[in-house]
């Protein structure tokens, strides 16, 4: 037995020999991708023991100031629409990932990664994105990377209170607030999904028919480090007017009724515990992570729960 009490015999030749093989304890990586910040936490298992190895906190405004953010969004003049630039997030990925590594955690450990998100924000992306997010090249920063990818380049997000018409309109086309609250969850709010799609299909139609993928935060999230669609959680899910709660599928009365031929360009819903791929290959030769599985991502406020 090894000198940590982990490892048994030698590297390739038998017991004994004098070199002894060291089983390094897995780890597992955690994301908080707030309205403000970045937090990644690492956690390392020993069998039944757990504990926090690392955690790191990358605050957009500071660590990010050339994307221009107040509190991690920009905000119009009357402070009705708020919106943050999805490549800062994906920036932020690629800044944290470095700070990870260059503070010695030896990422080829990491078993598996997940994370939570802000609600209710959604990313627009083109038909482009899979094929751009699949085949990143390792050797440049992600950032300059993806400027193709988006069909509106500010992603609404849950500060946002500019579509009170587009939520009066919901509730008209589905038969009030108390029945759009039976099917989804909850009466429209301006903040949630649905009235952010139909705002952003009437007002700019054309920017809606060049999307091929509206995500919520915690898919994006979640896509950026897989390379491929990543689906949504139904807590997450739950917080966008469009799912019938009851069977924890996309609902077609509320897509319909949020913009035209929207199903397409939804992910699929999948539970929080399943699994959405692996670690894509950008990230494993740029920053020398493993073949790590990626966790379906959820919301904050359902992970907080």
């Amino acid at each position: 037995i090894g000198d940590r009490g982990s490892g048994i015999g030698d590297r390739g030749s038998g017991i004994g020999g004098g070199r002894w093989i060291i089983f390094e304890m897995p780890l597992y990586l955690g994301f908080d991708s707030s309205t403000q910040s970045l937090t990644a936490t690492v956690i390392e298992v020993d069998g039944a023991r757990r504990r926090v190895i690392a955690e790191e906190v990358l605050v957009f405004d500071a660590a990010l100031p050339a994307f221009g953010t107040t509190h991690g969004v920009h905000t119009s003049a009357d402070g009705r629409t708020v919106t943050a630039p999805p490549a800062m997030w994906v920036a932020a990925l690629d800044g944290m990932a470095a700070r990870l590594r260059d503070a010695g955690i030896d990422l080829a450990r990491v078993r598996a990664i997940s994370g939570a998100a802000q609600q209710h924000g959604s990313v627009y992306l083109t038909a482009a994105a899979a094929g751009v997010l699949g085949g990143l090249d390792p050797e440049r920063p992600i950032a300059p990377q993806i400027g193709g990818i988006f069909a509106r380049r500010e992603a609404p997000v849950w500060l946002d209170c500019s579509t009170t018409a587009a939520c009066a309109e919901l509730h008209a086309a589905l038969g009030g607030p108390a029945e759009l609250a039976r099917l989804s969850g909850s009466r429209a709010y301006e903040r949630f999904t649905a009235a952010q799609i139909r705002r952003f299909a009437t007002t700019d139609p054309d920017g809606y028919a060049r999307t091929a993928r509206i995500h919520l935060v915690s898919s994006f999230m979640a896509s950026v480090l897989c390379g491929r669609d990543a689906p949504i959680d139904p807590g997450d899910a739950s917080g966008t007017n469009l799912i019938d709660l009851s069977r924890r599928a996309w609902a077609a009365r509320a897509l319909d009724a949020a913009a035209p031929d929207l199903a397409r360009r939804l992910p699929a819903i999948r539970d929080s515990w399943s699994i959405a791929g692996r670690i894509a290959p950008y990230w494993q030769r740029r920053f020398g992570f493993g073949p790590a599985k990626l966790v379906t991502w959820s919301g904050d406020n359902p992970c907080a729960l």
